[in-house]
């Protein structure tokens, strides 16, 4: 995956941010906030080097890249350094919650909208592909396997379109639900990420 980075990141001032530079983190998909670290040069560089957001703990005086203890990783997609060259706006893909509390965000009651709710489905979904719980409806999809899952999406599919014959609001929105959670399970069992449909969706809409 090509990384975009905008900005001079040679023209860094890291004597003005005392060899700490801020490095805001966001959703690549809802745009939500979701924490601040700060980043020394090699901290910078290995972000770079291994597509996953490290940063410098002032407490311990040493990297950590997050998620290298909970597996939820922040996996980089674009970096944008700002006018004064002393911050960095990070646009990351989340692989589970990026709070220590297990919360979404570190910042308490920054609640993305309903649609970018999708965003933490496809984490929570991933998540399962990987622990596989059991007792979890997600996990036995990816026990079945590619077959089933494939299934599974056909006969969601069916029952929308019967739903909206039979003109149902409250049908139509539980299928809709339905076929787009089984889609996303496919995805994740396809190894795509869910980021890859929205990029898809936003470059058609563009280009008509």
């Amino acid at each position: 995956m090509t990384i975009n980075i905008q900005g001079d990141l040679q023209a860094i001032d890291w004597a003005k941010v005392d060899g700490m530079l801020p490095a805001i983190v966001q959703d690549s998909v809802t745009r939500q906030i979701l924490m601040l670290g700060y980043m020394n040069p090699d901290a910078l560089a290995k972000t770079i080097e291994t597509g996953r957001v490290t940063f410098f703990s002032r407490t311990r005086h040493a990297l950590w890249t997050k998620g290298e203890t909970s597996g939820n990783f922040l996996e980089l997609q674009s970096m944008f350094l700002d006018c004064d060259l002393d911050t960095v706006l990070i646009l990351a893909r989340p692989n589970g919650p990026t709070c220590h509390t297990g919360a979404v965000s570190c910042f308490d009651g920054d609640d993305a909208s309903s649609v970018s709710f999708l965003s933490e489905l496809a984490a929570l979904i991933h998540d399962r592909n990987v622990s596989r719980p059991e007792g979890s409806y997600t996990t036995s999809l990816f026990e079945l396997g590619k077959s089933r899952i494939s299934q599974k999406v056909g006969e969601e599919g069916v029952e929308l379109a019967l739903a909206h014959m039979d003109g149902d609001r409250e049908q139509i929105i539980g299928e809709a639900a339905d076929l787009i959670y089984h889609t996303m399970v496919l995805l994740e069992h396809a190894g795509i990420p869910f980021d890859d449909i929205c990029t898809k969706l936003k470059d058609r809409h563009i280009q008509k």
